[in-house]
């Protein structure tokens, strides 16, 4: 699932994801459609905005952990490498990705997640 206020980023988002193979199952533009969404989905990963209206994306990310600790979920956000840190850490977030941001980063982390994901999957 991707979470962002703005239509071209989650364009942009679908995009790279849907190339490499990935099913985008929704998308919200803000936090309450995001927890919304995920009690409809059940994403096995969103990659979810910090700053958006509504309900911010930690607070959002908060409420889907608290639905599905097992949920791994992507910070994304232009807030600088030290605040998207300690928003990933006291979010529960897996791990964050500063915009702008390129396909290969996005690549990179959702790939890496995706392996940790089928890993804990074959082990549980």
């Amino acid at each position: 699932m991707i979470v962002d206020d703005a239509f071209f980023i989650r364009n942009l988002l679908r995009s790279i994801l849907e190339l490499d193979g990935y099913n985008v199952v929704a998308e919200a533009a803000n936090g309450v459609e995001a927890v919304a969404k995920f009690r409809e989905h059940r994403p096995a990963m969103i990659i979810m905005d910090v700053i958006m209206p509504l309900l911010n994306g930690i607070e959002a990310t908060r409420e889907i952990v608290a639905l599905d600790q097992g949920v791994k979920i992507v910070l994304c956000s232009s807030v600088g490498p030290e605040e998207l840190a300690l928003a990933v850490r006291s979010a529960g977030a897996q791990d964050g990705i500063e915009k702008p941001f390129t396909a290969e980063q996005v690549r990179e982390v959702v790939g890496r997640l995706s392996a940790e994901r089928a890993s804990e999957f074959e082990m549980g």
